[in-house]
């Protein structure tokens, strides 16, 4: 087993920065030790913006973002490493997820398109990078996504409770624990993002803070059926999505019945949306005792209220108060997966993405040995 100190880097489908963590770990123990939040500026958000929702580009606009991004990973990678006085030799690797600017795991070639260049991380830091971490599941036939209902089973999963571990990113995603059951987990569909996406063409802000808009309006209810009817949500699992499918222009398309609605109701309506379109999941799913909540919408009070209100009989809390930092949570299951990937061990869940079986995953960006560096 390759024991050690591992950092872990994940830039969501939120695009609200680049999360990095210091984790020591082994077979028994995940034990987090330091983390930063590095900022994406705001220039580089809307260069991922313009090329994940399905726009024409040129090969040359990819190739440059995917250089910037790798640069952004290896100076947040390199700022933590600064923070804790890190030597390359102190971290047995980086695992990173890259930024996905496209997710297609239905039709006759299922892809999915993670970009950061590796190489910029492994080149500045002088430390082995693990990347693109999805697609060796979907080469065996699964979808690719989540990979952290696994992370979660190895630190959440309780002997007896029924519990269950929702994510909300710009997507929200559950993760089934449920003793002596398969772990199963999928996207649920929209967690921030689409609340994100409003805020920002409305009045400029990258989300509302403390749901502070979303709570001057009213859920307007024929719209929120409108939302819900979108086939994705009644679609079985395995299933996942992205900002390829739920983003502005989905919204649009959705609003287009709906002329004159003032614009905080809209916010409201879509916070409604993503705590309806998640509880329906639980409880179709047979219910928990708990639900643990990490990611960015658990910072949400509307949201977080709302899911207790949907929820009767479930206690819906945060991960912080199972020991786990709930913003930290991604990143920290990059740096498990780079671990498993340097041990020869298996990283997706067959039973998650429906993949044909449980596989090593990953490509490894070997450093250069300690004593040839130049």
């Amino acid at each position: 087993m390759k024991s050690g100190r591992y950092i872990g880097v994940m830039s969501g489908t939120s695009l609200d920065g680049v999360d990095v963590v210091l984790a020591a770990i082994d077979e028994h123990l995940v034990a987090q030790q330091a983390s930063l939040s590095w900022p994406m500026p705001v220039a580089l958000k809307e260069e991922v913006l313009a090329v994940c929702q399905g726009q024409t580009l040129t090969l040359a606009q990819l190739g440059r973002l995917d250089t910037r991004l790798g640069r952004l990973f290896a100076d947040a990678v390199q700022a933590l490493m600064k923070q804790e006085g890190l030597r390359p030799e102190d971290v047995m690797a980086v695992g990173c997820h890259g930024q996905t600017v496209w997710h297609e795991p239905q039709g006759d070639a299922p892809h999915s398109l993670q970009i950061g260049d590796n190489n910029q991380i492994t080149a500045r830091t002088g430390v082995t990078v693990v990347g693109d971490f999805r697609r060796r599941d979907m080469a065996l036939g699964g979808q690719g996504a989540p990979l952290v209902p696994a992370f979660h089973q190895a630190l959440l999963a309780h002997p007896v409770e029924r519990r269950m571990v929702l994510n909300i990113g710009g997507i929200a995603n559950l993760s089934l624990l449920i003793p002596h059951q398969p772990v199963r987990g999928f996207d649920t569909g929209p967690g921030n993002m689409l609340m994100d996406a409003w805020i920002w063409r409305q009045k400029g802000k990258p989300y509302d803070k403390d749901a502070a808009w979303a709570m001057q309006g009213k859920v307007t209810l024929p719209l929120l059926q409108q939302f819900l009817s979108d086939p994705y949500f009644a679609a079985p699992a395995p299933k996942s999505t992205g900002r390829e499918y739920f983003n502005y222009g989905w919204l649009e398309r959705q609003l287009a019945g709906f002329p004159g609605l003032a614009p905080e109701d809209v916010q409201a309506t879509l916070t409604e949306l993503t705590a309806v379109s998640i509880s329906e999941q639980v409880l179709l799913n047979g219910g928990c005792e708990r639900l643990l909540v990490c990611g960015g919408g658990s910072r949400n009070p509307l949201l977080m209220a709302r899911l207790a209100a949907l929820l009767p009989g479930i206690e819906v809390s945060s991960t912080d108060e199972a020991g786990i930092s709930g913003d930290d949570m991604e990143a920290l299951a990059f740096a498990w997966l780079a671990y498993r990937t340097l041990s020869g061990l298996p990283g997706n869940l067959p039973s998650v993405t429906g993949a044909t079986s449980s596989s090593v995953l990953g490509a490894i960006y070997p450093a250069n040995p300690v004593n040839n560096q130049s």
